[in-house]
């Protein structure tokens, strides 16, 4: 969504909106002076308001800086103003309001049952896991989860030799998740569980286990951006330090590991807490060209090794 020219400062009121860029300028110092978060799929206002312009003027939405030149018919910028509206009067995350997001290059159906995909894990989806793990070749992966089924999805799109399973315990979320791998027309090789964490999957066991679970610490939550408070909290908040889940992860996932396989691992914020809790096990904490952290893969023997620690205090 980045587009190169933004504008801090917009046109003012009394100035006539002719081009797209004019409109996204000043829609974007509209959406700053109302003091909007942005972190749900854009950097920042400007590219928020490419995001909503690629929306509704049904352009691609990684369109080039030569669209922001075009001129803008009047019925276009009174459906642009009302999104913008609604975006500043609910501070509900655009991706809600319209119901997508983009991830990994794909798009997904979203609302208020499941987060937005925003995880860095996309980039890792798109260059695959290489030297840890060889994803062109047939594997079996479990997504736990799955939340509108964005993870599994991609990684079934970009690497059509994997066969996925993905689990989540919100009924909600896994409909949702359901259209969007019909969608992408892969249910031959992703299927959907209702479970919680493993418990559905009995003894089945994986080469690669993802998860994006809850990390958040409680008390982060309070100091969370309104927009948040639109996402679902149980997607969210994972106890005192944000590792709750992840803890109940390393603890079960050798179980449902082949040998040699790995866990892929998403902790954000709770990553400091989460180093603590891995020391010195041999997990890999994982870099992004694209920005993004807390993301660590481990491997079957080390979590075997971490099972007592890792247990809940």
């Amino acid at each position: 969504m980045n587009k190169a020219g933004s504008a801090s400062a917009g046109p003012t009121a009394a100035m006539p909106v002719t081009s797209l860029a004019e409109w996204a300028a000043g829609a974007a110092g509209r959406m700053d002076a109302a003091g909007l978060f942005f972190g749900h799929g854009t950097a920042d206002a400007f590219d928020e308001a490419c995001w909503m312009a690629a929306h509704v003027l049904g352009l691609p939405p990684d369109f080039d800086d030569s669209a922001l030149h075009r001129s803008l018919p009047q019925p276009s910028i009174d459906d642009l103003d009302r999104l913008l509206t609604r975006r500043i009067e609910t501070r509900k995350p655009l991706a809600y309001l319209i119901g997508h997001a983009w991830f990994a290059g794909l798009r997904f159906e979203v609302d208020e049952h499941t987060l937005i995909p925003r995880s860095p894990i996309a980039e890792l989806i798109c260059r695959g896991l290489q030297p840890w793990l060889d994803l062109d070749r047939p594997l079996k992966v479990l997504d736990v989860g799955t939340g509108c089924g964005c993870i599994a999805a991609a990684l079934a799109w970009h690497w059509p030799e994997l066969v996925i399973d993905a689990v989540d315990i919100s009924t909600a979320a896994l409909a949702r998740a359901e259209r969007n791998v019909a969608a992408l027309d892969l249910g031959d090789r992703v299927a959907l569980h209702h479970s919680d964490l493993f418990e559905a999957l009995g003894a089945r066991r994986y080469d690669l286990i993802v998860s994006n679970p809850p990390y958040v610490p409680e008390r982060s939550m309070l100091e969370l951006p309104p927009e948040y408070r639109h996402e679902p909290a149980g997607a969210l908040v994972a106890g005192p330090d944000g590792l709750d889940v992840a803890r109940r992860l390393l603890c079960e996932a050798p179980a449902h590991l082949n040998a040699g396989g790995l866990l892929l691992m998403e902790v954000g914020e709770a990553q400091a807490a989460a180093q603590r809790l891995l020391g010195d096990s041999g997990a890999v904490w994982l870099e992004f060209e694209h920005g993004g952290e807390g993301v660590f893969l481990i491997d079957r023997a080390a979590c075997t090794a971490l099972r007592d620690v890792t247990r809940a205090p």
